[in-house]
This record gives C-alpha cells, structure tokens and sequence, in this order.
C-alpha cells in the first residue's frame, strides 16, 4: 500500500514519517505540507518526494496519513475519501459533527478502511488489558484523569492554535473516551464542568448502566501531569497499566491496523464512525458547559447483524 502523509508539524516529523518510511508493509511515497520548505525537509530525510499539491499527491497514492489541524484535517480527510483512499486520521477527526458525518459516511459509501489513532490503543501491555475489561461484565463506575502539561512546559504543542482555542476537552477527551466506550458502553448522557484554566471534569452515564468520572488538562503543573484510569465493578478493581510504547510503534501499530482493514473489508474499531461518535461526545460535551445542564445523546443506530448458520 502507498501511503502519503499530509502535515508537516512535529507530530508529523517526529511520529508518522518515521513510522512510514520504517514499516516493511507500506510504502512511503511522499509529503505535502501547507509550508513548502518543511515538506522538503521531511522529503529529504526519508527520500521521498515532496509535493507542493494535496489533490497530486492524493491521486498518487492508495492511503493518506494525517496530521494536520483537526479543521484542516476534516477538509483534505474528505477530499481523499471522495478520492477512493483509505484513511489515517488523527483525533478529533473534526471540530464540528456536521463534518467528522461527512467524513464516516463517505468512507463507508465507499467501502474504505479508516483507523483514527487514538494513541493507548495501540501497542504494548495496554491493548490487552483493555481487551480483558472490555470483555468482562458487571462494571459499576470509572475514573479516568489524564493530565497533560503543554501550556506549563516549552512543549512544541503550546503554540498550537486549535488547542489554545479548543484546549484539553478536545485534545485529550478523545483519548479518554476511546478507552471508556468500549469497556462501559457508549454514552448516553454528559455532563461538563469547568476547572481551572482549560481543564474539563466530565461524567458519563453508559449504556452498559455504568457511569464514568473523567479528568482532562492541558494546564497541569508537570509534577502533576500523568495518566490513570480506574475501572470499578464485579471484577473488582482493575487498573490501566503504566508501560506503553513509543509513539513511533503505536502508530506503527496503526498502520498495521489499516492494512488488515483494507485487506479484510472489516471495520476497524477505532475506525471513521468511532471517530464521528467521539465527535458528538465532545460536542455535546461542550454544549453541557455553555448550558451547564446534563445533555442527553441519540443512540446509535442498530446495524444488522448477517444471520448466522448452525454447525
């Protein structure tokens, strides 16, 4: 599969493009950036081509990679599905619902593989254990806090202008809510509230009837930044464990993730439509703190199920 990446920021240089130019199953068949001369750069390093048009290198290639802001992403995301190419977002995949629709219904009109890297769902000791909960029963109640410190260190993120606009609900909520859907079920009601600076404090009630607490900041002091989620129930107490991978081999990982989507025809789990779901999370999410009221979600839709044969 030839993949192109999209994006020239430090996410892009120090994360996709390395993890494309060193992964045996694809190939790594250019870079297009909205500043030219970082394009070239990143070209150079790994001999690839740099182009100086989105829709050329679209056309050149069987997959896009992504990483650009999420409204700039939504745009090109877009053009590329209606293009026939297969999908590597980042999250959110959109900052507003009407677009992140857009996107999950033209790659399943078209019969895409998509994967949004939500990055703890790749790789390491994490996939399993999630896995492992997701399979178990009987969950009463969550607590996830996943503080981050962009805005108190010289992180190369702090001058992002989506995040200092959107801040942690929308940068770091999508983490959070890709690992507590599909252990406690999808929400169905939010309910925000603000803290100190961008930080957000949500709660959840699920479907599966349990209901989860949830901590994000990207303004944390550093001695307190870190991730933990707490899951609570019949099985006890169940915690998530602290080794992950590199961001290089989870995203790795992902790219795995696409080929055996595309291969198979079979949806990935944190595929476009899990993309769009996250999407209405955050937006009603938002809504909650303007309104300061509990916002209830619409279901989603029951997909039918392929009968199945006896033995």
């Amino acid at each position: 599969m030839r993949i192109g990446l999209l994006g020239t920021g430090p996410w892009a240089r120090g994360v996709h493009a390395p993890a494309l130019a060193g992964h045996p199953g694809v190939e790594f068949a250019g870079v297009w950036g909205r500043r030219p001369e970082a394009a070239a750069e990143i070209a150079a390093e790994h001999g690839v081509p740099a182009y100086e048009d989105a829709d050329k290198l679209i056309a050149d290639v069987d997959a896009v990679a992504v990483a650009l802001a999420p409204q700039a992403q939504a745009e090109l995301a877009l053009r590329a599905a209606e293009a026939g190419r297969h999908l590597l977002l980042d999250k959110p995949v959109a900052l507003t619902v009407p677009q992140a629709r857009r996107i999950a219904d033209t790659v399943a009109a078209g019969r895409l593989a998509s994967v949004v890297f939500f990055t703890l769902r790749f790789g390491g000791e994490r996939v399993g254990w999630l896995a492992e909960q997701a399979a178990r029963d009987g969950w009463f109640t969550a607590r996830c806090d996943w503080l981050g410190a962009v805005f108190t260190t010289d992180s190369p993120y702090a001058a992002s202008p989506w995040r200092r606009e959107k801040g942690a609900l929308w940068d770091i909520g999508p983490h959070a809510l890709s690992l507590l859907l599909p252990v406690l079920g999808d929400a169905a009601t939010v309910t925000a509230a603000a803290g100190p600076a961008d930080t957000v404090h949500l709660v959840i009630g699920h479907t599966g009837g349990a209901s989860s607490s949830t901590t994000v900041s990207l303004t944390a002091p550093p001695q307190a930044a870190g991730v933990a989620l707490e899951l609570r129930g019949e099985a006890g107490v169940h915690r998530l464990p602290e080794a992950g991978v590199p961001p290089v081999e989870a995203f790795g990982h992902a790219v795995d993730g696409l080929l055996a989507a595309a291969r198979s025809g079979t949806p990935h789990p944190c595929d476009a439509a899990f993309g769009l779901r996250v999407v209405e999370i955050l937006a009603a999410a938002e809504q909650s703190l303007t309104e300061r009221a509990t916002v209830p979600l619409q279901p989603l839709p029951v997909t039918p199920q392929p009968p199945t044969t006896g033995a």
